[in-house]
């Protein structure tokens, strides 16, 4: 059943599920998923907890317990998310162990409003890690302007952290540089670099989602050849500037310091487009050193008729120009799509959150004790 998740892994892709619920972790599940299927780490997001939560399996105990606290709801929130990654984390501590901390990793995201203030994100950040409190944990950050910097002073405190929303190649390449210059805030504090691990998230399937929409709205033969190409043809050019980044002289002297690259992270790997082969995303991304997050749907995908046939990045570079090039000649602005689907993407995270809020609110009040 999981050959094709094996094969996988051993091109060097590190299977992360895209998905954390306490029944989850509770019934085996997670536990399971590593055991059976090649699953070594687990990434979160404002979506998935409010699913997770607002479904109620398993909260109940522990809201009681904050409505009888009289918690504001904002706490509430940071109580339970990171009671389940702590958990996640410990579930996963055995494989963080066997591969001195690259992956058993869970990744838990700094509050979504946050997003364009860099001093709040990173008090933010601060505190996840210290509330988390486990050696195996991510912060992950948004790729907003603002987040840069704040990267940048995270992984400089020695800071373990997922950069989430990344859609652009040039925005791609600024989260690089901020993570290199966290490192060499590190190492001039003196801290042990070997330590500091992060990942970089690159958005896959919206980008299709997008640009094919526009392509079909243009309607033409030379668009419809188009669909379903730039978000493979993106993420390979990501990978190209990450093999460029991290064989730089500025990377030989950080590396000589025992620093860990920035693995690149495909994100939104499911596919939205029902007509393209449910394991695109996955199959057709396949390079040493990277991590793939997946849903379950499409880890079962992969994992039930996915054709792992090795790397399936490299040698790619010069086909991924000219189709992104060919998208740019029909009048389809890049740099349009990158802009939109970043701003979209924290506005989806903000919605998903403001809305957990609203649930877990009527929940603490439906809970609260009788007043005397």
């Amino acid at each position: 059943m999981a050959d094709a998740l094996k094969r996988l892994s051993d091109e060097g892709v590190a299977i992360w599920l895209d998905d954390l619920s306490r029944k989850r972790i509770t019934s085996g599940n997670l536990a399971e998923l590593i055991d059976q299927q090649h699953v070594v780490g687990v990434t979160t997001n404002p979506a998935i907890f409010q699913k997770a939560i607002s479904g109620g399996d398993g909260y109940g105990p522990q809201l009681a317990d904050l409505a009888a606290r009289k918690v504001t709801v904002d706490e509430a929130i940071r109580m339970i998310t990171t009671a389940d990654v702590r958990d996640a984390a410990d579930i996963l501590r055995p494989v963080y162990d066997a591969t001195d901390g690259q992956d058993g990793r869970v990744s838990i995201e700094v509050d979504p409003r946050l997003a364009h203030n860099t001093p709040a994100t990173i008090a933010e950040a601060k505190q996840l890690a210290w509330l988390v409190d486990r050696p195996n944990t991510l912060i992950k950050i948004p790729a907003t302007k603002a987040g840069l910097p704040a990267i940048t002073e995270v992984i400089g405190r020695g800071i373990s952290v997922n950069v989430t929303l990344i859609f652009s190649l040039e925005r791609y390449r600024e989260v690089m540089d901020a993570y290199l210059a966290g490192l060499e805030k590190a190492k001039a504090a003196g801290l042990d670099l070997s330590k500091i691990h992060s990942v970089a998230s690159f958005f896959v399937s919206r980008v299709d989602t997008e640009i094919d929409k526009r392509l079909d709205a243009l309607g033409t033969p030379e668009a419809k050849e188009l669909k379903g190409k730039a978000a493979l043809a993106n993420a390979r050019l990501a990978y190209e500037a990450f093999e460029e980044v991290f064989s730089s002289e500025r990377w030989a002297a950080l590396d000589k310091a025992q620093a860990n690259k920035q693995r690149p992270l495909w994100a939104s790997t499911g596919v939205k487009d029902p007509s393209y082969k449910d394991t695109l995303y996955v199959v057709d991304l396949v390079a040493p050193g990277t991590v793939n997050t997946m849903p379950e749907a499409t880890l079962e995908a992969t994992a039930d008729h996915g054709e792992v046939a090795g790397d399936t990045v490299r040698g790619t570079y010069d086909q991924s120009r000219a189709e992104l090039e060919a998208v740019a000649k029909l009048g389809i602005s890049y740099d349009d799509v990158v802009q939109l689907l970043e701003d979209e993407g924290v506005e989806k995270f903000e919605t998903s959150w403001n809305d957990l809020l609203k649930s877990t609110e009527a929940e603490l009040s439906r809970l609260a004790p009788a007043e005397d």
